[in-house]
């Protein structure tokens, strides 16, 4: 079992609100309420146990009877706490929150949170219930709080009457939902983006899909491939095509993996395990995110081959070192096969969209919000470390021997570095545009990489990600260098609108894009794309010309 439970919308939803539900309606903790303030509580979840999942999706499975109240621990002893008595205890001096019906005095936790100390006040003498359980592993509140710190059960006749707006988004998405076409009508990867930004929630597509400042490097990302051309060759006898190879010696039955990306629970319950099971199913290596909806335990219990299906995982250099060794030992007995290192991420990039969306996250009720920053994005901020440098790689190499990835490199000169410090791998990526604007296209520094360094790519595996949406710009990268292409967002978009066969038909629908391309392209297997059959042309502006098959 999962313990990314999903707790359902629709009749389910109804019967538990009474208990589930804030006074405040910005903090209202149904279902939807997830979406619009996810996020909160982050912190405990990286400290101790990868966190897990949720976005409502009314249209898939069956309700699950009883709900928050088949969730509701035995109490400590029998104490019925009022609802108006919990939210006297609001304040940092004072702070208690209800989690699946319980009442639980978090004033001295608040101190230790990793995730800093508004994420709880800010929910405090509320029901953080979905909110909580978004982003943390089961259990885990009764594990860090102690048994005086459980007050007792709350008195559901006192709760609350529900949120109407909340009523309004959880009506919109089903509709929506309702209205998405088949599966097989999804021709290409943009199509799923298209449909996911009508039915996710407005905080899950705001966190998805946002990027840095103005977002001309997000923007980009895409529009770079459009400077590389094919000069393909003929009569090569294509009729088999081998699209197989190895990223750090891991087979995979294509030259693309899943790039780490966090919270694919906003999008769909079963969040990064529905990831792991389309990739499994397709012969890819899936990468974890360091703040994945799930965690890393029932992300390896979900693989359709605990042997052979290759799971790598990404990781953010905690202040506290102690809980990254932690966690990397623990990826290490679960059999995980390499680490991405993420080097371009001191801090977050300046967010808007996810900012603008955040529906009071973190709002005190005061116009001065000097040195705070919203958004789902600020809640994951608050216990990386923002100091690391080349040292840092030096202490990750002793503390695993598992390969290592150098995840967001965005110069040769940085390649030439890695290279000097034995790392065996570099990603070449902007963070999908989401960290500094106006980085560079990691094609672009890939094909500076080939002008300059080509001796290079046999010292380093080298991998690209961002703007990928064809086969294509698979093949380019190829031919370029790469060894591997990586794909975050599509991913995220696949599962939010299809869940786990959303992930299979994106892949399938690069597969056949790729084979058709290298047969265009005279190419049979892998190691036949040259630097020779792209070349660099002057950017010119050209309408995508894409007749779409399926009614707007």
């Amino acid at each position: 079992m999962l313990s990314c439970t999903v707790l359902r919308t629709g009749t389910g939803l109804a019967a538990r609100r009474t208990l589930h539900s804030s006074a405040r309606p910005a903090r209202s903790s149904n279902f939807y309420a997830v979406t619009t303030t996810a996020a909160l509580l982050v912190g405990v979840g990286f400290a101790f146990a990868q966190p897990l999942q949720l976005d409502a999706d009314p249209s898939r499975g069956k309700k699950k009877a009883g709900n928050a109240h088949a969730k509701t621990q035995t109490p400590q002893m029998e104490n019925l706490i009022s609802y108006d008595e919990v939210q006297k205890h609001n304040t940092r001096e004072s702070c208690w929150i209800i989690i699946r019906g319980q009442v639980y005095d978090v004033t001295d936790f608040i101190p230790k949170h990793p995730g800093g100390v508004k994420p709880i006040v800010a929910n405090a003498g509320t029901d953080a219930t979905e909110i909580y359980e978004s982003l943390h592993a089961k259990g885990l509140i009764e594990k860090m709080l102690s048994p005086s710190q459980h007050i007792g059960a709350l008195d559901p006749s006192t709760a609350p009457a529900p949120n109407p707006e909340i009523e309004e988004e959880e009506e919109r998405i089903a509709k929506a939902r309702a209205k998405l076409p088949p599966l097989s009508h999804v021709l290409n990867l943009n199509e799923f983006e298209e449909l996911a930004q009508t039915v996710l929630s407005k905080t899950a597509w705001s966190y998805y899909r946002s990027a840095a400042d103005d977002e001309y490097a997000h923007m980009n990302n895409a529009l770079a491939f459009r400077r590389y051309w094919f000069r393909p060759r003929v009569l090569r006898g294509t009729k088999t095509i081998d699209t197989s190879c190895e990223i750090l010696g891991v087979p995979s039955a294509l030259p693309i993996f899943v790039s780490p990306a966090a919270m694919a629970g906003l999008g769909d319950p079963a969040g990064e395990v529905n990831i792991t099971k389309g990739a499994g199913k397709t012969g890819i290596i899936q990468g974890i995110s360091n703040n994945a909806s799930c965690t890393i335990d029932e992300i390896a219990n979900a693989r359709t081959d605990p042997e052979k299906q290759p799971l790598f995982f990404q990781l953010y250099v905690a202040s506290d070192r102690a809980k990254s060794v932690q966690t990397i030992k623990r990826v290490e007995e679960l059999g995980y096969r390499a680490i991405f290192f993420t080097v371009d991420a001191p801090v977050l990039g300046n967010r808007e969209l996810d900012q603008r969306n955040r529906a009071g996250l973190l709002d005190s009720g005061d116009d001065d919000d000097e040195g705070q920053k919203g958004g789902v994005a600020s809640t994951i901020d608050g216990y990386f470390d923002t100091n690391i440098d080349w040292s840092t790689l030096k202490w990750l190499k002793t503390v695993t021997k598992l390969p290592i990835i150098l995840k967001g490199v965005q110069t040769v000169e940085d390649v030439e570095l890695a290279a000097k410090h034995g790392v065996q791998a570099v990603l070449l990526s902007n963070h999908g545009g989401r960290q500094l604007d106006y980085a560079p296209a990691a094609i672009d520094i890939l094909y500076e990489l080939r002008q300059k360094r080509p001796d290079l790519f046999d010292k380093v595996e080298v991998y690209i990600d961002g703007g990928v949406r064809r086969g294509t710009d698979v093949l380019k990268a190829l031919c370029l260098g790469a060894k591997g292409v990586g794909l975050g967002r599509t991913f995220l978009f696949a599962n939010g609108t299809y869940g786990e066969k959303g992930v299979v038909k994106a892949v399938r629908i690069l597969r056949n894009e790729i084979e058709t391309g290298m047969r265009l392209l005279g190419a049979t297997s892998l190691d036949q794309l040259r630097p020779e059959m792209v070349e660099r042309v002057p950017f010119i502006e050209i309408p995508s010309g894409i007749y779409r098959s399926r009614p707007e």
